[in-house]
C-alpha cells in the first residue's frame, strides 16, 4: 500500500510541478497588465497568433485595451499598444529588457548561426562605417552598375527596344533587387581585360538568378521555420537550403570574387580576428544575405504597384526624378547612355522618400521582442501604470498601433504618397490626442534592434524605383487590378508579402 501512495504522490507532484511550468497556476498581479492565458495548456493562443498575428491583436485590444499579456508557446508576451510608452521599451537599459538572447536563438534556428559576443558590435560599427556616408555612396554605386547590367543588358536594335515586355510585378522586382544587392555586397566574377568582360557579366547574370531562385524557396519556409513548425519534409529541405547557401556563400568562395564590398570583408575579417571559425563564418554571410535583400524586393514590389495605382502619385514622383536628372546633367533622352543615379540624386527626391516611406508605413510589420530581465515599470498615455514581470517577453507591433492608427494617419488604408512630407519639402510632424509622436512609423525596428542596414536599404529600392521611372513606361495589364491580399503568415518578419502576383507591362521609353 505504501509504494502506490509514494507513487501517486509521486505522480500528483509531477503533475503539479508540469501544471506549474506550463504556466496553469499564473494569475494575474494587482499591478500587472490584463492576463490572458487562452483555453491550451503552454501553447496558449500560440495557433491564434500564428495564424493571423495582426488580427489576433486586433481581437485582444478590443477586449484588453492597449497593454495585455497573452501565453504563447510557453512564454508570457505583454504586448504594448500605446505609442507614447514606445520609449521606455526602446530606451530600456540591456540590465532591464534584453533582445540579444532573443535574436541568438532566432538566428540560430534559421541561419544556423551562433553569435560570438563579438558579432553585435562588429555589425554595428561596420554597417555604420560601410552604409551610412561616404561607405553607402561607394555600394551604391556597386548597386547601381549592377542594376545596369540586369536591367539593360545587351538586346536587338530597333523597334524590339521599344516593344513593350510583360512580367510578373513581384517576381521582377525581387529578382532584379535581390541579385543587384547580391553582386554589390558579395562580388562579381572575375575577368582580365574588356574583352572578358561580358563573358564575366553573363556568368554574374546566370549565378545570380539560381542564387535568387534558391533564395525564394528558402524565403517561403522561413516564417514557418522560424516558429519551428514545419513539417518533417519541409525541415529537410530547409536544411539543405541552409547547406546549398553555406557553400555557396562561402568565405572561401567570396574572397575568390572581384568588388567584394568592404562591409562583408571587413566583417569576415573582424570575427576571423575574434576566433570565429570559418564553418560559422560561412553561416553569418548567409545571415547577412537574408537580413540586406530579404525585404528589399518586395518592399519595391509594393512601391512600383502603389505608384502604377496611383497615376498622380506616378506623375508627381516621376516629375520628381526628371528634374534630378536635369539638374545632374544626365538628362534621358533618345541616344542617351543608360542614367547613372547617384546618392546625392536620391536625396533630390523628397516625394520618392515620402511615397517609401507610405509604402513601408502600409506593408512592413515586424515584432519587436525584448526579454524582460526585471520587474519594470510602465506608464500608459491615460496616466495607468503597470508592471511587467521579470521573465516574461515585452512587445511592440507598430503596423496595428500607429501605422494603421486612423488617429495618427488618417484614412490609413488608402496610399497617399506625399502623407510623409510637407509641400516645402521638409519631413511632416504626426500627433495622437495633441500630443506630437516620436514613434509614428516603425518598419525599420527601433533602439538595440534597429536595422543596421536601413540605409542601404532604403536607398536601393529608390535606386531601383528611380531607374524603372526614368528609363521605362510602366504600366499594369489590367487597369482595375485590386490590390492583392497579404499573406498572413509573414506577420512580424518584415515586409509583407501577396498572396498573388501582378501582371505590368513595360518598355524603353527611348
Amino acid at each position: 500500500m505504501a509504494l502506490w501512495v509514494i507513487l501517486l504522490c509521486t505522480l500528483t507532484a509531477a503533475l503539479l510541478g508540469g501544471l506549474y511550468l506550463v504556466g496553469a497556476f499564473r494569475s494575474r498581479r494587482p499591478e500587472e497588465p490584463p492576463l490572458d492565458k487562452g483555453t491550451i495548456p503552454w501553447l496558449g493562443y500560440a495557433l491564434d497568433f500564428r495564424r493571423d498575428s495582426s488580427g489576433f491583436l486586433q481581437g485582444m485590444q478590443r477586449k484588453h485595451g492597449d497593454i495585455f499579456t497573452v501565453l504563447i508557446g510557453g512564454h508570457y508576451f505583454t504586448f504594448v499598444l500605446d505609442p507614447f510608452c514606445f520609449g521606455t521599451i526602446v530606451r530600456a537599459s540591456r540590465s532591464k529588457l534584453d533582445f540579444k538572447a532573443f535574436a541568438s536563438k532566432l538566428v540560430l534556428q534559421v541561419f544556423g548561426y551562433r553569435p560570438s559576443a563579438a558579432t553585435h558590435n562588429i555589425v554595428h560599427d561596420l554597417s555604420t562605417k560601410h552604409l551610412t556616408g561616404d561607405g553607402l555612396s561607394v555600394l551604391i554605386q556597386a548597386t547601381m552598375e549592377n542594376f545596369q547590367k540586369l536591367m539593360f543588358s545587351p538586346v536587338s536594335s530597333g523597334e524590339e527596344k521599344r516593344a513593350w515586355q510583360e512580367e510578373s510585378l513581384f517576381y521582377y522586382c525581387y529578382n532584379i533587387v535581390f541579385r543587384a544587392g547580391y553582386l554589390a555586397l558579395y562580388g562579381t566574377e572575375p575577368h582580365q581585360g574588356a574583352a572578358d568582360e561580358e563573358r564575366a557579366n553573363e556568368q554574374d547574370r546566370i549565378h545570380s538568378n539560381r542564387l535568387f531562385h534558391a533564395f525564394r524557396r528558402y524565403d517561403r519556409l522561413f516564417p514557418r521555420l522560424a516558429c519551428a513548425m514545419l513539417s518533417p519534409k519541409d525541415k529537410r529541405e530547409a536544411e539543405r537550403l541552409k547547406r546549398l547557401f553555406w557553400s555557396v556563400l562561402s568565405v572561401k568562395n567570396c574572397w575568390q570574387k572581384d568588388n567584394i564590398s568592404g562591409w562583408i570583408s571587413d566583417q569576415d575579417k573582424l570575427l576571423m580576428e575574434n576566433g570565429v571559425p570559418e564553418y560559422m563564418r560561412d553561416r553569418f554571410m548567409f545571415m547577412l544575405l537574408w537580413a540586406s535583400q530579404g525585404n528589399t524586393g518586395p518592399t519595391a514590389f509594393w512601391l512600383l504597384f502603389y505608384l502604377m495605382k496611383h497615376p498622380e502619385a506616378m506623375k508627381a514622383v516621376k516629375d520628381e526624378i526628371e528634374k534630378a536628372s536635369r539638374e545632374s546633367g544626365q538628362a534621358v533622352k533618345p541616344g542617351s547612355p543608360a542614367i547613372n543615379v547617384t546618392i546625392d540624386m536620391l536625396n533630390l527626391c523628397p516625394l520618392l522618400d515620402s511615397a517609401l516611406e507610405e509604402t513601408l508605413r502600409l506593408v512592413a510589420a515586424p515584432v519587436l521582442v525584448r526579454a524582460v530581465l526585471q520587474d519594470i515599470s510602465l506608464q500608459t498615455s491615460r496616466g495607468t501604470e503597470y508592471t511587467l514581470r521579470k521573465g516574461d517577453r515585452v512587445a511592440l507591433f507598430p503596423h496595428l498601433s500607429v501605422q494603421m492608427n486612423p488617429e495618427v494617419h488618417p484614412e490609413p488604408h488608402h496610399f497617399k504618397y506625399d502623407r510623409f512630407v510637407n509641400p516645402d519639402g521638409t519631413k511632416k510632424e504626426f500627433y495622437r490626442d495633441g500630443k506630437r509622436l516620436k514613434y509614428f512609423s516603425m518598419p525599420w525596428g527601433a533602439g538595440v534592434s534597429i536595422c543596421p542596414g536601413r540605409f542601404f536599404a532604403a536607398a536601393e529600392v529608390k535606386l531601383f524605383v528611380f531607374l524603372m521611372l526614368s528609363q521605362y513606361d510602366l504600366e499594369l495589364v489590367n487597369r482595375e487590378e485590386e490590390i492583392p491580399e497579404i499573406d498572413t503568415s509573414r506577420w512580424g518578419f518584415g515586409t509583407m508579402q501577396p498572396v498573388r502576383d501582378v501582371q505590368f507591362r513595360y518598355r524603353l521609353r527611348f
